[in-house]
């Protein structure tokens, strides 16, 4: 069974339930109906003429002048009513004309004044059976009967309808269904259009959302979801094989080229122990290079939970100047930090110490021997503001932006004294976004730069 045919079944089998106990219910109520009414006119026919039966000779008979003038008691082609008195025993002392030859048949163990089924000369009449009581016993049985054929006929007529109809209408509500699960899945046969023509070298095509905001248009919803998640994890791979293979591409041919050069002939322990450590360099830088890519390949905010905790800003921004302290003290540079060093800041440890690292390392980097780094801790409008000033020259006003897209660096012919992958301001840029941070850089009047880390 298809999906469709599954739900067209579901629902016919339910609502042919419905049908069937509906129709039961109005078969049930028709011939309680049928069979009330005509109980009813037979109770009313009986006590109508018991008061008109005299006793004669002993006998029980009929006022004829009264009884047996209606004409129901003489034609049989109205609706007839057979009258009939009998003896405690049954038999027989007075009965009606329309019965003519035959006579009604009494029953001993039928409760008074109970209507019943029997027959009459084969055809079916409802009878009642009322005592005759004169002179304080019973002195004999009043019985009356009526046609049962008509209220039959009407009830089988009923039953025959309702057995036709329903098979009819359950194969009528099974077309319907199927018609109308048809249109209602529709939604799904595009969905698994759509997801069946997705491949790796089409990841952009989405599943069209349904007009109406119901179940179909959350799955819709969910897959788009999933399908943006799966094209930004592949994207983000295979922006790291690019990178990488554009990175790594450079260093290697030079650890190559110098390995080369150094096996071509005997050379002095000096000239080996110079080489050698030139390509350690190296492959501490491209190791570098490569934690870096793998960070931003992988760098997710879907999946990234922040360990948020209250941080002293001081704290943060003496870890980076640790870290950096060989490097200050060679180039002989003067670090200056002030301002409000009590302020507290709520952030991710792990995450904020890669911004104010890479700020501090950008700042030490760049500036010239024996010149300042000014570090400035303070508060504005309810923000916490640290700001790192150097005076390293800044960066052209058409780069101020460019810097934070991967492996931009601005004017490198000017700083091919420093190395640098272009990677570190595009890492800040990602977690600055993660944590709510604001990282703003200003160029200083023929001085230097000025970034700005801004706690909202």
């Amino acid at each position: 069974m298809t999906f469709k045919d599954r739900i067209a079944f579901v629902y016919m089998l339910t609502s042919s339930t419905l049908i069937a106990v509906v129709f039961l219910i109005i078969y049930f109520i028709v011939s309680t109906t049928v069979y009330s009414n005509l109980d009813t006119a037979l109770k009313y026919e009986a006590q109508k003429h018991l008061k008109d039966i005299v006793i004669k000779n002993d006998s029980l008979m009929f006022d004829e002048q009264v009884v047996f003038a209606e004409r129901e008691h003489k034609d049989a082609e109205v609706l007839p009513f057979f009258l009939q008195i009998v003896d405690t025993t049954g038999n027989l002392f007075q009965k009606s004309s329309n019965l003519k030859g035959q006579k009604l048949t009494f029953m001993k163990n039928v409760e008074a004044r109970q209507c019943f089924n029997s027959e009459l000369n084969g055809q079916a009449i409802r009878q009642i059976q009322i005592p005759i009581i004169k002179r304080g016993k019973i002195q004999g049985y009043f019985i009356t009967a009526v046609s049962l054929e008509g209220t039959k006929l009407v009830v089988d007529n009923l039953r025959k309808v309702l057995l036709i109809l329903f098979p009819a209408i359950v194969a009528f509500l099974f077309f319907i269904a199927r018609f109308l699960a048809d249109k209602n899945i529709k939604p799904i046969v595009n969905i698994i259009e759509t997801t069946n023509r997705i491949t790796k070298h089409n990841l952009s095509e989405r599943v069209k959302l349904p007009k109406t905001r119901d179940e179909l248009y959350t799955l819709a919803q969910a897959i788009n979801e999933l399908l943006d998640r799966i094209q930004n994890a592949f994207e983000r791979e295979k922006q790291f094989t690019n990178d990488a293979s554009h990175e790594l591409r450079t260093p290697l041919s030079v650890i190559k080229g110098t390995l080369e050069v150094l096996v071509r002939k005997p050379r002095k322990e000096e000239e080996y122990k110079e080489k050698i450590n030139y390509c350690i360099s190296e492959i501490n830088d491209m190791s570098e290079r490569v934690d870096q890519l793998l960070m931003l390949a992988r760098f997710d905010k879907a999946n990234i939970t922040l360990q948020k905790t209250p941080l002293p800003v001081i704290s943060l921004i003496d870890n980076s100047v640790h870290r950096h302290r060989k490097l200050i003290e060679k180039k002989n540079i003067h670090l200056e930090i002030r301002g409000k060093q009590d302020l507290t800041v709520i952030t991710d440890p792990y995450y904020i110490d890669m911004i104010i690292d890479n700020i501090i390392s950008n700042a030490v980097k760049y500036s010239g021997v024996d010149s300042t780094v000014e570090i400035e801790i303070y508060k504005e409008n309810s923000k916490v503001i640290i700001e790192v000033r150097d005076e390293g020259g800044g960066i052209k006003e058409d780069d101020i932006q460019a810097v934070f897209n991967p492996f931009f660096r601005s004017e490198p012919l000017n700083h091919k004294h420093i190395t640098g992958s272009g990677l570190g301001l595009s890492i800040v840029k990602k977690v600055s976004e993660l944590l709510g941070v604001d990282v703003e850089l200003e160029n200083r009047e023929g001085q230097g730069l000025s970034v700005l880390i801004i706690f909202k």
